[in-house]
């Protein structure tokens, strides 16, 4: 740390080590901590306010769309997943499977697994076979679709190296599933949906995305075609913050989902599915967050304003309490982006700066303080969590109350165009193998720099190149994305022809 640099709140630095540094801003905003179970996560109040915050805004931009939520069993019968060969071979390492119905006491003193289940039951990894038993009884006729349901729940993937929301062994997520009478209405379910995710990252999460499709490698298990959103991190990782899948009739085939069509003929279905997890909070972190904590966009905020009262003495307390518990009370009329603002007003007896830096590290978009001197002035000190510490100033109270929804927009946007900066600069064409590897290695291999990013280079559709590249360097085909024009070259490690650049990058 040099002379000039001030100390930070969160140590490591970001530019120290990324990895250690975001573990240590997740647990200084209180957002979740690591459970007894092995690899899972206990998520707490202000993570799991953010998280119902998303699941707000996504439900009525899934309902807005036609689309209703049910809930389907948490177990599912090994059979069922055996239905669709390449489903239950993407997922067979990763379940979690039930074998008894209860426990009964031994010789030894101690409860043991007793009575075996006929056929073992995996905690769901994912729904679409149990999904699709039901749906198989729910259509019987072209009348009946499109079919459109959406569930939140939990799953369960076994996990060996986990990092609290971005991989975790159980996670919340919401995964709809839609049956359709056309390939072209699924594929255009497919394609709907993932613009809703991407709106979603930018217009509220303030992260901007790149769209594409995956390749054959990466694509989801059992699917014809996967789509997907990538964003990139501060370390200019990606991370894959949404796909939507377009499954044509395997899945209706190997649930029985047929119909009568308007014809009188017995018709498989074509069928969709897509999905958004817990891992969006990681990725908020990572992208927004600083050396002194949390950043959290206003429009997912748990709290907008937490007003701090800075009492001196006995004397002054009673006058600085009524004065801001007024101004929460003027604030929480107040509408902002469809919701009454969220104020909270701390008044624990304890020190004033112990309790700034608290909600510093937690990312409240807006800190008002309010002293005697303030109170004589009409004033509010403020602080923007999108500007630095010391970067605060006195503004008249009732200015303060009528354009704070005016500052929250800034707020909002400028975090926005900060991610786009990082996202534009770190994404670079590159069409030569040398360039390529030299661009994804670090100077240090025992303990990597932030380095590489998004290289937009050829590829000739090979996949033993993908092979090649994920052993070398832990790269990988983040998708081909969407608004990328043919253009003809040469693969950037084959030499091979190519008609297009896709999006290379290590991710999470």
């Amino acid at each position: 740390m040099t002379a000039k640099e001030e100390k930070s709140a969160i140590s490591p630095r970001r530019s120290e080590d990324f990895s250690e540094w975001y573990q240590q801003v997740v647990r200084a905003a209180e957002l979740a901590e690591n459970s007894p179970v092995r690899g899972c996560m206990v998520i707490k109040p202000w993570g799991f306010t953010l998280w119902e915050n998303m699941q707000r805004v996504l439900d009525k931009m899934f309902k807005d769309t036609g689309h209703r939520n049910a809930y389907f069993p948490l177990l599912i019968p090994k059979s069922y997943l055996e239905k669709e060969a390449e489903h239950i071979k993407g997922f067979a390492t990763e379940c979690a499977v039930v074998t008894h119905t209860r426990l009964e006491m031994g010789e030894d003193g101690k409860f043991h697994p007793a009575s075996p289940l006929e056929e073992p039951l995996v905690i769901r990894p994912t729904s679409e076979t149990i999904i699709g038993e039901m749906y198989s009884r729910w259509v019987q006729s072209y009348r009946d679709l499109p079919l459109l349901i959406n569930q939140w729940a939990n799953v369960m993937r076994w996990e060996m190296r986990t990092r609290l929301f971005l991989r975790t062994s159980e996670f919340l997520w919401q995964e709809g599933h839609t049956v359709h009478a056309s390939s072209e209405e699924a594929l255009e379910e497919t394609h709907r949906m993932l613009k809703i995710y991407a709106n979603f990252c930018e217009q509220y999460m303030a992260v901007p995305v790149i769209q594409g499709e995956k390749t054959d490698r990466e694509k989801f298990a059992g699917a014809e075609t996967t789509l997907c959103i990538e964003a990139m991190m501060q370390d200019r990782k990606a991370l894959q913050s949404g796909t939507s899948h377009y499954f044509g009739q395997k899945f209706a085939k190997a649930s029985n989902i047929s119909y009568l069509d308007e014809n009188g003929d017995q018709v498989f279905g074509w069928t969709t599915s897509w999905g958004v997890s817990t891992r969006l909070v990681g990725g908020l972190v990572m992208v927004h967050s600083d050396d002194d904590g949390l950043i959290i966009p206003p429009r997912l905020a748990p709290t907008h304003v937490v007003i701090l009262p800075i009492i001196r003495d006995d004397k002054s307390k009673d006058e600085v309490l009524n004065y801001c518990e007024k101004l929460s009370r003027e604030l929480k009329e107040i509408t902002w982006d469809g919701r009454s603002l969220e104020v909270e007003l701390d008044d624990r007896d304890i020190r004033g700066g112990d309790k700034m830096w608290q909600w510093i590290k937690k990312g409240v978009p807006l800190r008002v303080e309010v002293g005697p001197r303030d109170i004589a002035e009409d004033k509010v000190f403020i602080g923007r969590r999108d500007k630095g510490q010391r970067d605060r100033f006195s503004q008249n109270r009732n200015e303060f109350i009528s354009e704070i929804g005016t500052v929250l927009n800034e707020i909002q946007n400028n975090l926005l165009e900060r991610a786009k900066k990082n996202l534009n600069e770190h994404t670079v064409n590159i069409d030569s193998k040398e360039a390529f590897y030299e661009f994804f290695t670090p100077q240090n291999k025992d303990k990597p720099e932030i380095h590489g990013g998004f290289a937009m280079a050829h590829w000739s559709g090979d996949p033993e190149i993908e092979e090649e590249v994920q052993k070398d360097l832990g790269v990988s085909i983040r998708c081909i994305p969407f608004n990328n024009e043919e253009e003809s070259g040469n693969c950037v490690i084959s030499g091979k022809p190519s008609n297009r650049r896709v999006v290379w990058g290590k991710g999470y």
